[in-house]
C-alpha cells in the first residue's frame, strides 16, 4: 500500500512581536525601582483619616450622644438602695412585747428590664403581673401598669411582704429560667428585686391598740404612742450602693454600705395582764348594755403610772386599714363628756379644804331646790332628807352638793371662783401631761362665763367636761394623800447600745392637805359600805376596803349637740386604808334596761380592781371597812 502523497514544503510567514508588559524591562535592560516618598505619603494620609474617624466617633460617644449611651447602659450600672432601720419594740413594764418588728421585704422592679428586647416577648409586663398578683395580693392590671414603663428604672410593687412571698417569687423565677434554657418559655421575672423593709406587728391584736396606735404603709408612726415616740422608735436608715447587670448584683464589682441605726426600745408602764383584764371586762359590759362605747383606766396611785387603758370597741393595728376610721383613736383621752357625780369628789374636797364643812355637817335636802328661776332635782323624787355631808356623798344628792358648795363664798360669784380653782388644781380644763395626739383638755369655762344654770350644775358634774384620764386622776390624787402626780405611760427606754434609761420623774403638785384626803377617803368608803344610803355596793371586794363613787350624767350627743342618753361611771381606789390602785370605768350611751353608774360600772370596777390587786400582790386590808354617819335627827 502506498501512503498519502507528501505535502510540498511552504515557506512560513513571520509572527508579529508580542507587546512587552509595562514596567517590565526588556531583555538585557537593568531593573529600576520607583520613588518611595509618594507611597509613604499615601500611607500617612490613610492612617490620619482612620485616626480622625476614631476621634470623631469618640467625641460623638463621649459628648454628643453621652446621655443616650448612659440610658443604654442601664442594664449594667450602680444602684443605691436604702437599708431600713429596725424599728424599736414597745413592751409592757415586764418586757413583754406589745409592738415588735419582723423581717419583711418591699417587692420592687426595674421596668426597663421588661421590654421585648430584654425578655424576648412583647407582653412581658402582663405575663409578669399575672404571675405576681396572686403572691403579692395586688391588682394584676395595676402591676402590669407599673411594669410597662421602659423609661423608669424603679417601681414599688408591694410593701412589707413576708419572706415566704419572696421565696415563692424566687421559685417562680427559677422555674422560668429552666424553661428558658430548654427553649419552652421566657424569663419575665428577671427585673424583680426585694428591699428589706421590716413589718410592724402587734402580738396582742386589739390589746392596748388605742394607746399603741399603728405604723402606716410608709413605716412611720401614724397614731398613738407609735406617732408620739416615732423619732425614737424609727432609728436612722442606712444605704447600700452596688453594681448590677441584667437584673443581678455583680458580686465582684464591690459595694459601699452605710449601716442603719436601729430604733430605741420603749418600755411602758402598762401591765399586759391588767390591760387584758380591763379590756375584757369593758368589752363585755359595752356589749351587754348595748352601749356606744366604754373605757377603763387603771393607775398606780403612788407613782402616777398607767397600768391599763382599755377602750371598747377597739381595732386591730395589724389590720388598721380594715378598721372603722372612727375607732382608730384613743377615746379614753380624746372623748370629752360630762362626768356627773364622780366629780362631786372635787366639790367635797373644796368644802372640806376650805373648812366650811366636815363630813358630819348637817345638810337638809329638800325634794326640789329653787335657784336662778328654775328648780333642781335629785335623780329621784323624795321628801326632805336630813343628811350629813357624808350622807350627801353616799346618796349622791345633787341638791345637797349645791347647798354645800354655796358655803364656799359669801356670794355665789365668790363660791364659783373657789370651786373653779379646785377644779383646775385637780386637772380639769388642762392637758393630762401625756402629750397624746388628739387628747382633749376637756371644757372648763372661766367662772365669770358660767351661766345661771352652770353655777349650780357644775358642782355635781354637769356643764363641765373631762376625758377619762382626768377623771381617774382626781381619785388618784385623793388616794395619794392630796398630791397630784402627772400621769405617765413610759417607764424607760433601751437605746441601740443596750443602755437602760429611766423616764424623767413626773411632776407632783399638792392639791389638798393629807387630812382632807383622809376624810374624803372615809366618805368614799361610806358610798360603798353604807347599807341604807350608799350607791356603790356593787364595787365591794371581799377582804379589801374600797373607796369609790358612782356617776350617772346626761350625755351630749356628739351628732346633735343635745342631751340624749347617759354616761354611766364608777371611780375608786383600794385598799382604802393603804391606797395602791385607782380604777375608773365609763360607759357611753347604754341603751339596755340599766343605765346607772353603780349598776353598770360598779361590777366592772370590782372585776378589774380584784384582778389588779392580785396581779400586784397587794395584801388585804388590815381591818374591816366602816361607814360614817349619813343622816341626822332634826329633832336633836
Amino acid at each position: 500500500m502506498s501512503g498519502p502523497s507528501p505535502r510540498p514544503d511552504r515557506p512560513r510567514a513571520p509572527r508579529p512581536p508580542r507587546p512587552r508588559p509595562a514596567g517590565r524591562p526588556a531583555a538585557g535592560e537593568q531593573l529600576r525601582l520607583t520613588g518611595h516618598r509618594p507611597r509613604l505619603r499615601l500611607i500617612g494620609i490613610g492612617l490620619t483619616l482612620v485616626t480622625l474617624v476614631f476621634t470623631i466617633r469618640l467625641v460623638q460617644v463621649q459628648a454628643v450622644d453621652a446621655a443616650s449611651y448612659t440610658d443604654q447602659a442601664a442594664v449594667n450600672r450602680y444602684l443605691t438602695l436604702p437599708i431600713a432601720a429596725r424599728r424599736g419594740d414597745i413592751t409592757d413594764r415586764n418586757g413583754t412585747a406589745l409592738a415588735t418588728t419582723v423581717d419583711a421585704y418591699d417587692i420592687v422592679a426595674d421596668p426597663s428590664l421588661f421590654t421585648a428586647e430584654h425578655t424576648g416577648v412583647p407582653d412581658a409586663p402582663q405575663q409578669a403581673a399575672a404571675l405576681l398578683a396572686p403572691i403579692l395580693e395586688r391588682d394584676e392590671e395595676r402591676l402590669a401598669e407599673l411594669l410597662d414603663n421602659p423609661d423608669s428604672q424603679y417601681a414599688l410593687l408591694a410593701r412589707q411582704q413576708t419572706p415566704q412571698a419572696w421565696r415563692q417569687i424566687l421559685d417562680l423565677r427559677g422555674a422560668l429560667a429552666e424553661r428558658s434554657r430548654q427553649g419552652t418559655g421566657h424569663q419575665v421575672l428577671t427585673g424583680i428585686f426585694r428591699e428589706k423593709n421590716p413589718r410592724r406587728v402587734y402580738p396582742g391584736g386589739e390589746l392596748a391598740a388605742g394607746l399603741l396606735g399603728f405604723v402606716n404603709a410608709e413605716g412611720a408612726g401614724a397614731a398613738g404612742l407609735e406617732s408620739i415616740l416615732d423619732p425614737q422608735l424609727a432609728g436612722r436608715d442606712g444605704t447600700i450602693r452596688y453594681a448590677q447587670s441584667g437584673g443581678r448584683r455583680v458580686p465582684t464589682a464591690g459595694s459601699t454600705e452605710q449601716p442603719a441605726v436601729p430604733g430605741t426600745d420603749i418600755e411602758l408602764t402598762i401591765d399586759r395582764d391588767i390591760q387584758w383584764a380591763a379590756a375584757d371586762a369593758i368589752a363585755r359590759q359595752v356589749e351587754d348594755s348595748v352601749a356606744d362605747s366604754g373605757y377603763v383606766i387603771v393607775q398606780d396611785v403612788r407613782s402616777g403610772e398607767i397600768l391599763a387603758m382599755a377602750s371598747a370597741p377597739g381595732f386591730d393595728p395589724n389590720r388598721y386599714g380594715a378598721a372603722d376610721p372612727a375607732l382608730l383613736g384613743n377615746p379614753a383621752l380624746q372623748d370629752a363628756y360630762e362626768p356627773g357625780s364622780t366629780s362631786k369628789l372635787v366639790s367635797m374636797a373644796a368644802v372640806l379644804e376650805e373648812g366650811v364643812a366636815t363630813p358630819e355637817t348637817h345638810v337638809t335636802v329638800p325634794g326640789r331646790l329653787p335657784r336662778a328661776g328654775r328648780a333642781f332635782f335629785d335623780d329621784h323624787d323624795h321628801d326632805t332628807y336630813h343628811l350629813t355631808l357624808a350622807g350627801v356623798m353616799a346618796r349622791s344628792s345633787n341638791i345637797g352638793t349645791i347647798l354645800a358648795t354655796e358655803r364656799l363664798g359669801e356670794t355665789q360669784e365668790e363660791a364659783n371662783e373657789v370651786l373653779h380653782a379646785y377644779l383646775r388644781a385637780f386637772g380639769f380644763g388642762r392637758a393630762t401631761g401625756l402629750g397624746f395626739p388628739g387628747e382633749t383638755p376637756g371644757i372648763l369655762a372661766a367662772p365669770r362665763d358660767w351661766n345661771t344654770a352652770q353655777q349650780y350644775t357644775i358642782p355635781f358634774g354637769q356643764g363641765v367636761s373631762v376625758n377619762a384620764l382626768q377623771a381617774t386622776s382626781v381619785f388618784s390624787t385623793v388616794a395619794n394623800g392630796g398630791e397630784r402626780i402627772t400621769p405617765s405611760v413610759v417607764r424607760g427606754t433601751v437605746g441601740p447600745d443596750g443602755r437602760w434609761e429611766a423616764a424623767p420623774e413626773p411632776e407632783r403638785e399638792r392639791v389638798i392637805g393629807e387630812g382632807t384626803a383622809r376624810r374624803l377617803t372615809e366618805m368614799l368608803e361610806t358610798v360603798v359600805v353604807d347599807e341604807d344610803w350608799g350607791t356603790g355596793h356593787a364595787a365591794r371586794i371581799p377582804g379589801y376596803r374600797v373607796a369609790g363613787k358612782t356617776g350617772t350624767s346626761n350625755r351630749v350627743d356628739p351628732e346633735t349637740g343635745r342631751y340624749n342618753g347617759y354616761t354611766a361611771s364608777f371611780a375608786g381606789f383600794a385598799p382604802a386604808d393603804e391606797p395602791r390602785v385607782t380604777v375608773y370605768c365609763a360607759i357611753q350611751n347604754p341603751t339596755g334596761e340599766q343605765y346607772y353608774g353603780g349598776q353598770l360600772c360598779g361590777p366592772v370596777f370590782r372585776e378589774v380592781m380584784t384582778f389588779a390587786l392580785k396581779a400586784l400582790s397587794v395584801p388585804p386590808s388590815g381591818e374591816e371597812p366602816r361607814a360614817l354617819p349619813t343622816t341626822f335627827d332634826p329633832d336633836e
